[in-house]
């Protein structure tokens, strides 16, 4: 009988040990609080699901095993479990759609979205899935309150809240950073079309002056992030894409992440023979960043980023092209084969460290170069460019008044020379074989650099109350030095702006559980570009003053219906003194005056919902837009008062409306219905573009061929209502010798494209 008790014991006890239960908790990446409802599957099969702790556990007999992790708001995660005595915390990340529990990086001090007192918006992963990524550009038009005027791939302006609509090729008043390296010039342009979204992890857009954290910021900031620290994994990726007009995209893509390093390395080619005359396009690009863990109060992140670009140039076109043959380029742009060409590339480092228990430093150094030839009708522009900088940012951890504090401060200093030439073009005088160059116009050489000193302090009145101020401190000066000496102007000369105070203030109040309520005041600034300040004899205008503009801004951020429903809305009055106004001289040349003020109102609104059908289906609909109320509030050019008219180049309205649905056996699809409002061509109201409306659609099929090895097949059609519509509008646009003004870039008629994409994980 002892015997049979023994057996039965040994008997228990190995079924127990066989049987025991091993814990692990699922925590959010970004908060690091608990996930409840995560669903734990292999093989179709739910096993566990998170508790209100977060906590599952599976029997040691099921180990060790790969498992899929997936919830409501959260990217689905794969993972390899192991047996193990303790509780193991595993990561998972929310999807872009729970906007609320994303941690904003671009504020000076890192917070809550729904808590930052500004007008933020973020650009995710689903947001760069939803277009055929041919120009990450294409998805800053589903941001409320921004409109791109996209007139190729390689010829795009951005304007926020209206600001920069008057830019007459390029994309100015807006300063942007990839990982706090300055994307803008000193001059303050920007081109962004260079970037590719395989690279980024996300974008973050303060919509309004900015100039209290960034300086010359006066229409907001662009924050481009790379994929960083992710899963521990090794990974290989192809992408072959095609798509009309004979558009071609190859994307390589490489990288290795540990506990404490991570690379990623990403190779793109992008060509096309594009919709119009004269639209060739070829870009290849290269990107390499990553993350080092130093020590354990210490990390290090790099970048590095080269372009190769030849883009011809169809211009713009005349209202009756536009109508019946919008396919055919500018007459002159392409008989002298017009177009542009580069070579760029930036460099740079961060380093961050914990200096004590609540004090962290972070400083980064940079250096970009840009080195272009553009033949263009009336001559051929080369151009050379190197830029360095450094920025050092303190964040501390305090008490103020025994209240919660946070501070921020530190300092950003930017240098860039500048060299550019013009040379007579020859085109006329060989027909049929492009721009030819001919005898130097002018060499000019520029050597501009400002200072930044910013801070912020953020209080914590109460759990629900919280208040942050804080100001930027701007020093602009440059030289210029008139390097051709073959005729009688000369153009050298220093010049320099007086120190612009940019303060801002703004609070938050948690008005009830995941909603808030707030209101801000900025103020913000843009300093004139060299060729603004040059008069039509070549003379610098010292009369000149920066743009400056101030802010005013209340909203709402809140969450709804168990966390399923996000909203957002906002009204805005932004003031604008000292217009700078680039008045056009000769064919491609302008000269700038302050010219009055306008007024910037309008009101921005989001929707973002998401349900799940079944456990395996999630369909999330979503809704923003923009009304804006943009007008001249003083305006008085070449004698002609503008006051009271609308400002040109922006629409009156915007709105986005789609759904994406998405399923674990691998099927998604993107539907987007945009409505644009009419475009005031000039400062006089004297015409209008059309409203249009687009539909873009996508879908797509990802399998694993085998476990460690996925299959993605996807394709869109673009357009999908054949719409003809200007996408872009030259304000301002004068025809000379009786030519007719060409206001207008077409945009693509429907449009198809299709993919495939592998990746493989080591």
């Amino acid at each position: 009988m002892e015997k049979k008790l023994l057996a039965l014991l040994c008997l228990i006890s190995v079924e127990s040990l066989f049987s025991q239960e091993n814990q692990f908790k699922i925590l959010n990446a970004n908060t690091a609080e608990a996930v409840e409802n995560v669903s734990v599957s292999t093989a179709s099969v739910v096993i566990a699901v998170s508790n209100e702790s977060g906590v599952f556990r599976i029997n040691t007999e099921d180990l060790p095993g790969r498992f899929k992790l997936s919830a409501l708001g959260y990217e689905p995660l794969e993972i390899n479990l192991e047996a193990g005595n303790e509780v193991q915390e595993i990561y998972i990340y929310p999807s872009s759609e729970d906007l609320s529990e994303v941690i904003v990086r671009s504020t000076m001090i890192p917070k809550n979205l729904r808590e930052v007192p500004a007008a933020v918006n973020l650009i995710t992963q689903t947001d760069f899935n939803r277009t055929d990524a041919t120009n990450v550009l294409e998805t800053f038009n589903n941001v409320p309150g921004i409109f791109v005027n996209q007139g190729a791939l390689n010829t795009n302006k951005i304007n926020i809240r209206g600001i920069g609509a008057r830019s007459q090729y390029s994309t100015n008043r807006i300063q942007a950073y990839f990982d706090g390296i300055p994307l803008t010039t000193a001059e303050g342009e920007l081109t962004l079309d260079d970037f590719d979204q395989e690279s980024l992890d996300r974008i973050e857009v303060i919509k309004g002056p900015t100039s209290s954290i960034y300086g010359a910021g006066l229409g907001g900031s662009i924050n481009l992030y790379s994929k960083g620290l992710g899963r521990e994994e090794a990974k290989a990726g192809f992408t072959s894409q095609f798509g009309s007009f004979n558009t071609q995209k190859q994307v390589f893509q490489a990288s290795n992440t540990t506990r404490n390093s991570s690379l990623y390395a990403t190779f793109t080619n992008l060509s096309s023979d594009g919709y119009r005359d004269n639209g060739n396009y070829d870009r290849k690009s290269a990107l390499v960043n990553g993350t080092l863990k130093t020590s354990e109060n210490g990390s290090l992140s790099y970048l590095a980023n080269f372009t190769r670009l030849k883009a011809f140039i169809p211009s713009s076109i005349n209202e009756d092209d536009f109508l019946n043959n919008p396919e055919t380029a500018a007459f002159t742009w392409g008989q002298s084969q017009g177009y542009e060409s580069y070579d760029r590339g930036m460099l740079g480092g961060s380093y961050t460290h914990l200096l004590f228990d609540n004090f962290t430093n972070t400083t980064s150094i940079f250096l970009s170069f840009r080195d272009a030839y553009e033949p263009r009708p009336f001559d051929i522009l080369k151009e050379e460019r190197v830029s360095a900088g450094v920025r050092t940012k303190f964040n501390l951890d305090t008490r103020i008044l025994e209240l919660p504090s946070e501070i921020s401060f530190g300092a950003e200093y930017y240098n860039e020379w500048y060299e550019t030439g013009t040379f007579e073009n020859l085109y006329e005088d060989f027909p049929g074989e492009g721009s030819v160059l001919g005898e130097r116009e002018s060499n000019n050489e520029q050597d501009r650099n400002y200072a930044n000193f910013f801070a912020q302090i953020n209080l914590e009145f109460t759990e629900k109350w919280n208040l942050e101020a804080g100001f930027n401190v701007n020093s602009t000066n440059y030289s210029l030095t008139d390097l051709y000496t073959q005729d009688e102007v000369n153009q050298t000369g220093d010049y320099g702006f007086d120190a612009v105070f940019s303060p801002r203030i703004g609070t938050s109040y948690e008005v009830g559980e995941g909603k808030n309520i707030y209101a801000s005041i900025s103020h913000g600034f843009s300093t004139p570009t060299v060729a603004e300040t040059l008069t039509p004899e070549g003379q610098i205008n010292t009369s000149l003053e920066p743009e400056t503009g101030i802010n005013y801004e209340a909203g709402f951020k809140g969450n709804w219906l168990q966390n399923k429903l996000y909203t957002e809305i906002s009204v805005f009055s932004i003031q604008i003194d000292n217009l700078l106004v680039a008045q056009r001289v000769a064919e491609d040349q302008y000269v700038g005056v302050n010219a009055g003020k306008t007024n910037h109102n309008g009101i921005e609104f989001l929707t973002n919902y998401r349900f799940l059908v079944n456990p395996g289906i999630s369909i999330k609909p979503y809704i923003n837009g923009a009304i804006n109320f943009f007008e001249f509030d003083e305006f008085i050019n070449n004698d002609q008062d503008f006051s009271g008219n609308e400002l040109p180049g922006v629409p009156k309205y915007t709105m986005n409306l789609g759904v994406d649905v998405q399923s674990d056996s691998g099927f998604e699809f993107y539907g987007n219905f945009r409505n644009v409002g009419e475009i005031p061509l000039d400062d006089a109201n004297s015409g209008y573009t059309d409203q249009y409306s687009l539909v873009n659609l996508k879908a797509g099929y990802t399998f694993n061929v085998f476990q460690d090895l996925n299959f993605n097949i996807y394709g869109g059609i673009n357009n999908a209502l054949d719409e003809h519509y200007a996408a872009s509008v030259l304000t301002n646009a004068v025809g000379f010798g009786g030519a007719s003004p060409r206001y207008y870039y077409p945009g693509n008629p429907r449009n198809y494209f299709g993919g495939i994409q592998l990746n493989y994980i080591f």
